[in-house]
């Protein structure tokens, strides 16, 4: 049974930084795809940034040059790092990993990034 486990969202300033961490288990973790959705009030679920097992990265274009993902396979964690953040971020942000592009997502339980003076 795969589960992810999001840490690090709270409460930031408008132009503060957060990191995000999600810890997996119940996969191997190198193979799988990781990545992190949002989802604010009264909208979708929607992309933020995605990374393979090989490194590669992609990002949506509201958070690019803002946010950076990353993954330590040795710590089977995956990371969001969120700098420059605006109030329009503020949203749930939720861990997700899939070992193939046609097998559906599992995802984490979610953590709270509230963007705010």
């Amino acid at each position: 049974q795969v589960q992810l486990v999001e840490s690090g969202g709270g409460l930031v300033q408008p132009g503060g930084s957060l990191r995000l961490s999600c810890a997996a288990s119940g996969s191997i973790f190198s193979l799988d795809t990781m990545g992190w959705y949002r989802q604010a009030p009264g909208k979708q679920r929607d992309m933020v940034a995605t990374i393979t097992g090989d490194g590669s990265t992609n990002y949506a274009d509201s958070v690019r040059g803002r946010f950076t993902i990353s993954r330590d396979n040795a710590k089977n964690t995956v990371y969001l790092q969120m700098n420059s953040l605006k109030p329009e971020d503020t949203a749930i942000y939720y861990c997700t990993r899939r070992r193939f592009s046609f097998t559906p997502w599992s995802w984490g339980q979610g953590t709270q990034v509230t963007v705010s003076s």
